[in-house]
């Protein structure tokens, strides 16, 4: 492999902030259980309410209404698990372009007597207020809503804070995937969602811990039982070190959003001009505007090429992409975002998607660019070499 790695999938994981590393190690010499009542146990459950008040001011909400997870896959669970074991019967809508976190969830609380829906979003990957206000006029059991805020794979914004409020003049809770939206606008107020869930891996925090943002009024059961951490929500002995990270990461990427935004939104442009200049490229998801897309994501289709043997020979130069979301990399089907957004099978398996980060430089993006087309010739050269042999065998 070229010694030289670039490294474009933050979107599945980013790099540890030092800063979020150096505010961990501190709690190194706090190990005690923040349940215990001793003085060490006394003192790392200090450090638990500390951060709990912090991202409740980052947020807009009180500190009672933040619970501390093992992820956003946790969080996401707990809020669609928590609502569907509470109602014990109804109605859930969601989108045909969620993580897999939602969606197979869902899909499991089909098995057990709830019906979903799962709504189309149009050609640039939105949901439109109007298709779930007709959708909820069509189910008046409907007893949650969750809409992704930030899209994953194509980098599609939804505008929560017009989705929102269509559930709320039913008095249906609305929760948000945040998951990738950790460097846009959370304010609680501002957005006008029920629950959100966020994740400390996908804003340069510590990997297994997230948090689910849950209003006060929202009642929801536990989805696992133990020691009744967590307001009764979430069992099990808190992660103090993780918990800490996450405030700190949370607090950081919330401060050097605006900065950091207008930096990416640069190379964004960059990288996505360099590539679509290769014969019959096409970019996949809204155009590059901060209110419609996130600034760190590129997903281009190369139309005739196989993404996975794309990936594997940039792979092999040492550029880091993907083809999808992390969790299924290993799957050989095509993306279901791409699907439900293009209806077209050939780019849904033929794109790749490049998502910046703050390492990232202007000449990664040049390299990429360079590698990116090099990889691509040779691949199509492949492909005509295959043809004309068939031709000959025929």
């Amino acid at each position: 492999m070229n010694k030289q790695l670039t490294y474009l999938d933050h979107a599945a994981s980013t790099p540890l902030d030092p800063r979020v590393k150096e505010t961990m190690d501190q709690c190194e010499h706090l190990f005690g259980n923040p349940g215990s009542a001793n003085q060490i146990g006394k003192q790392a459950q200090a450090l638990v309410e500390n951060a709990r008040k912090r991202i409740g001011e980052i947020l807009g909400c009180g500190p009672h209404e933040i619970i501390f997870t093992a992820g956003g896959t946790e969080s996401i669970n707990l809020a669609i698990q928590g609502i569907a074991k509470r109602a014990r019967q109804g109605h859930i809508i969601t989108t045909q372009v969620e993580h897999h976190a939602v969606l197979e969830t869902c899909k499991q609380l089909e098995k057990e007597g709830f019906t979903i829906s799962y709504l189309p979003v149009d050609g640039k990957g939105f949901l439109k207020p109007d298709v779930l206000n007709a959708e909820l006029d069509k189910h008046s059991n409907t007893i949650l809503v969750t809409v992704m805020y930030a899209n994953n794979e194509i980098g599609t914004i939804n505008s929560i804070k017009e989705l929102a409020p269509v559930a709320r003049a039913r008095n249906v809770p609305f929760h948000t995937d945040a998951c990738q939206a950790g460097q846009l606008c959370i304010d609680i107020a501002e957005l006008g969602v029920d629950m959100m869930s966020l994740n400390g891996s996908k804003i340069y925090g510590p990997k297994g811990v997230g948090v689910l943002y849950k209003k006060a009024f929202i009642k929801i059961d536990p989805i696992m039982h133990g020691g009744g951490q967590e307001f009764g929500l979430r069992s099990g002995t808190e992660n103090v070190a993780g918990i800490v990270g996450f405030a700190k990461a949370l607090e950081l990427i919330q401060e050097e959003r605006e900065e950091e935004e207008q930096r990416l939104h640069l190379l964004q442009k960059q990288l996505m001009q360099g590539l679509l200049q290769i014969s019959g490229t096409k970019l996949n998801g809204p155009e590059p505007l901060s209110a419609l897309r996130v600034v760190n994501n590129v997903n281009i289709a190369f139309p005739g090429i196989e993404a996975v043997a794309l990936l594997e020979l940039l792979d092999k130069e040492g550029i880091c992409a993907s083809t999808g979301a992390a969790c299924t990399t290993g799957n050989m089907e095509p993306s279901h975002v791409l699907l439900a957004v293009t209806q077209d099978y050939e780019i849904a398996q033929g794109s790749i998607r490049f998502t910046l980060g703050k390492a990232t430089t202007e000449a990664d993006i040049i390299r990429t660019i360079d590698i990116v087309k090099q990889c691509v010739e040779a691949l199509r050269k492949s492909s005509q070499r295959v043809g004309v042999i068939q031709q000959v065998i025929a």
